[in-house]
């Protein structure tokens, strides 16, 4: 289920949360959090089958290239793993529907994405990058939908994590044999372009300062490993590259929180960055 992973969907959630301003009308109310809760519990669900769904169609090839995964190694059975992918992604389309009507039909598209891209789009060079972004882009708009209206001005806003997810989608394709400079230079003008709009948002609502506490943070702790790639694009360094992008996503969505003037849901999503490690250390990210 790649528990890491798990929590950096949370922020995506946390942040388009921030994103609807849900938070500036039920600040003080603490039953006003079970809608929260709710879609939190949601993309645990949909990103947990999601990648358990990953293991399932990837388990003939794993057991050649990554033989060390839970269904190759014998951990668990390809039946049982197709068990639980499904119950994960049943159970947050209906915490989802329990939000709203538009919540659920967002989960419901979520995992429509991520089994089309398991099963089809992550075999096209281009499509499948954009295929995996969409599952983000739609993971953010499920935070939004916490206040249904609000979708209606910020959904466009979706294609940031779109960008930023197919650029980490790219580079990771060198991880087993290596990859091409090409291609990481690429994600890195990919990764410019979701740092330049995550700015212009936070100066257009005057929460430029605010922002930069996190986006710098972001943008030294995605920089870094993806230079040593570029420096040498072996598999050992486009792995590590593509794990610091992926728990990236709690800083970037702290980020976006702080754009929008959610200052200490910001704090609240940037907690979850220790707790990303930490399982980082402990379960697989890619």
């Amino acid at each position: 289920m790649r528990p890491a992973n798990i929590v950096t969907s949370i922020a995506d959630v946390l942040a388009g949360v921030a994103i609807s301003g849900y938070f500036i009308n039920y600040a003080n109310q603490v039953q006003n959090l079970v809608p929260v809760l709710l879609l939190c519990l949601s993309t645990i669900g949909l990103y947990g089958g999601g990648v358990v769904f990953n293991d399932v169609f990837d388990a003939e090839l794993d057991s050649v290239e990554r033989p060390e995964r839970p269904i190759p190694s014998g951990l668990i059975s390809k039946k049982e793993a197709t068990t639980l992918g499904a119950v994960l992604l049943t159970a947050g389309i209906i915490l989802a529907f329990l939000v709203s009507t538009i919540s659920g039909l967002l989960a419901f598209c979520i995992t429509v994405s991520a089994l089309v891209y398991n099963k089809l789009g992550k075999h096209h060079k281009l499509l499948g990058p954009v295929n995996m972004g969409l599952c983000r882009g739609l993971n953010l708009l499920l935070g939004i939908s916490i206040v249904p209206l609000a979708l209606q001005g910020n959904w466009l806003l979706a294609i940031i994590p779109i960008i930023y997810i197919a650029s980490i989608t790219m580079v990771s394709r060198g991880e087993v044999h290596g990859g091409s400079k090409t291609t990481l230079y690429c994600a890195s003008l990919l990764y410019l372009v979701v740092l330049a709009a995550i700015l212009y948002f936070s100066f257009a609502n005057g929460n430029l300062l605010f922002t930069l506490v996190f986006v710098l943070p972001f943008a030294w702790m995605i920089f870094t490993p993806l230079l040593t790639a570029i420096k040498e694009p072996i598999g050992r360094n486009i792995g590590k590259a593509v794990k610091a992008g992926v728990l990236a996503l709690i800083l970037m969505n702290a980020g976006w929180a702080a754009a929008f003037g959610a200052l200490y849901l910001a704090i609240v999503i940037v907690i979850l960055l220790p707790v990303s490690l930490k399982l980082g250390r402990l379960f697989a990210v890619t």
